[in-house]
């Protein structure tokens, strides 16, 4: 519930504001009264500042990509590719010549081992918002 304190919440990563609608793409009197009418969840600190769960960022990036993206600017370049998910990076680890890259998307981690010298030029690093486009001919489905 929005405003209510919640044990546990500081082991889920909880953002200012700002950060968090900056990863949104969104203002900041927009959060405020996303928090307000209870569009986004947040929590509140001790001294009464509100802040938001990383969750709840993750969980409306996927509707703030899909909606209002005709007077929005994109999140992804305009590709070929439909398969692209936006998510969080969570992990950027560099090696010589070759980096490992996690993405968070709904709860689910993807990785991508690209070059070094490409995670260097795009300047990822952890929090920031970006996409995995998946290209195969293939997909193939697992039940669990």
């Amino acid at each position: 519930m929005p405003g209510s304190n919640q044990s546990g919440a500081s082991s889920e990563g909880l953002l200012k504001l700002r950060d968090a609608a900056l990863q949104l793409g969104i203002s900041f009197p927009t959060i405020k009264q996303w928090i307000y009418k209870r569009k986004i969840r947040s929590v509140r600190t001790a001294g009464g500042h509100h802040r938001i769960p990383q969750r709840e960022v993750d969980r409306l990036l996927f509707r703030a990509r899909d909606k209002d993206e005709s007077h929005r600017e994109p999140r992804v370049r305009r590709l070929s590719g439909r398969n692209q998910l936006v998510g969080r990076v969570e992990e950027v680890r560099i090696s010589g010549l070759m980096a490992e890259i996690v993405i968070s998307i709904g709860g689910q981690r993807i990785t991508s081992i690209i070059t070094a010298r490409s995670a260097r030029e795009m300047q990822l690093k952890p929090g920031q918002t970006a996409a995995a486009l998946i290209k195969s001919t293939e997909v193939m489905i697992l039940r669990v």
